[in-house]
């Protein structure tokens, strides 16, 4: 949706409530697709200020609240359950916005519109996103230094967790332990791999067979709206990545209680060094899961690659140059730059692109890592890979920033 500066008169005429339901639901929807708070906030801001509503709204990690005519208005209140992100209806309701902008389709049937995008069917069916899942988890898995064993056992094991995410979207019981029994899972298959097939690292198997999972995106976006001053949102967003480490580590601790009743149990020796050239193939296939995972177009799949490999690439040749956090905020610059100039190219979210490329930067590895030695009692060990984890995620967003003085989007989304 456009951000540009509103005339003092509107050229569009006062809307009426089903105005206000327009903002409210394309809200809602935003936000369940992963719509940060900052960008949220500007973009119906942007839009109420198009149609000549006075509106206020503050968007929090479960509701958005809306102050409709000023003070002594109307306050409305939208729940909102935290849901996952999807790139299609992001760029859908973009669309839907775009056309009220432009004054080619009236709120009314901008609504029911906006319904539709939210009751349509995801387009990637169970299947595909259990595949994918089986796909980003080899891929980290060379990412983290692992050998073809080590990528074996971690496709294995994403295909596992996989299967379970799909058990738990249609459970919500089961989903509300998901991080907890997925990780004790991953661990256990990891630990049973290498006893009953061949050696391999369990921690690295282990680590990119729930790479999906792993808050580094949270932590991201939680640094991201706690630096563009969204305290409530930003704050609620950390402790929710906390959580989520605590119920990973949790789950780790579980799974790996089975080394102690297998006989003849060793660990694996240093995974096996793969040639450099793989590391293109690791990113490409990173990427083409995300474009699943993240419910993305198909036609978008080209140009998430590229954000990838600008994201990856940018960073490696940053930490040569300036050391690995900065070369880390190199790597979001380059992406976010290159996210803005695609979204004013093709007209469609910077998300679109952006979020598939940081998640080859988030600093969800070292987040695992300071918990996997906090549980090992090795406290300052895990403090300082906590603060390494932290200055990352700074870092990144610190590019992020950049990114958005020196190339600013088009859009609020």
């Amino acid at each position: 949706m456009s951000e540009r500066s509103a005339p003092t008169t509107p050229t569009a005429p006062p809307i009426d409530r089903g105005g206000e339901a327009l903002l409210l639901e394309l809200g809602r929807a935003l936000h369940s697709y992963g719509t940060p708070a900052h960008r949220l906030e500007a973009a119906l801001a942007g839009l109420a200020r198009r149609l000549g509503v006075e509106a206020e709204f503050f968007s929090a990690p479960t509701a958005i609240f809306a102050q409709f005519g000023g003070p002594g208005g109307v306050a409305r209140l939208a729940r909102v359950e935290p849901g996952e992100v999807n790139l299609e209806k992001q760029a859908l309701l973009d669309e839907v916005a775009e056309r009220v902008w432009h004054g080619t389709l009236d709120p009314a049937a901008a609504l029911a519109a906006v319904r539709r995008i939210v009751a349509a069917a995801h387009r990637y069916g169970p299947a595909l996103s259990t595949a994918c899942f089986g796909l980003a988890s080899g891929a980290a898995a060379r990412f983290f230094g692992g050998g073809l064993r080590e990528i074996a056992a971690s496709v294995v094991v994403g295909l596992a967790i996989g299967l379970l995410a799909v058990a738990a979207g249609r459970r919500p019981a089961l989903g509300r332990v998901f991080e907890t029994l997925a990780a004790t899972l991953a661990t256990a298959l990891a630990v049973s791999a290498n006893w009953l097939a061949f050696p391999v690292s369990v921690y690295v198997t282990t680590l990119a067979g729930l790479i999906v999972l792993i808050p580094g995106l949270t932590l991201t976006v939680a640094i991201n709206e706690l630096a563009t001053r969204n305290w409530v949102s930003g704050t609620a967003r950390l402790v929710g990545a906390g959580a989520a480490f605590v119920q990973i580590g949790l789950g780790v601790t579980l799974g790996s209680q089975l080394t102690r009743v297998l006989p003849g149990w060793q660990p694996a020796p240093v995974p096996d060094q793969l040639p450099a050239w793989t590391m293109a193939i690791a990113v490409v296939g990173a990427s083409l899961g995300f474009v699943v995972l993240f419910a993305a177009r198909p036609g978008d799949a080209p140009w998430i690659v590229a954000a990838g490999a600008i994201a990856f690439w940018g960073a490696r040749g940053g930490a040569e140059l300036l050391g690995p956090q900065l070369g880390v905020a190199a790597g979001a610059f380059a992406v976010g730059a290159a996210s803005n100039l695609y979204s004013r190219w093709a007209n469609v979210p910077t998300a679109i692109t952006l979020v598939p490329g940081i998640m080859l930067l988030v600093p969800g590895g070292l987040g695992f890592s300071s918990l996997s030695a906090m549980l090992d009692k090795n406290v300052v060990s895990g403090v300082e890979t906590a603060f390494a984890a932290l200055m990352v995620a700074v870092a990144l967003v610190a590019g992020l920033l950049v990114a958005n003085v020196l190339v600013p989007a088009r859009k609020a989304l």
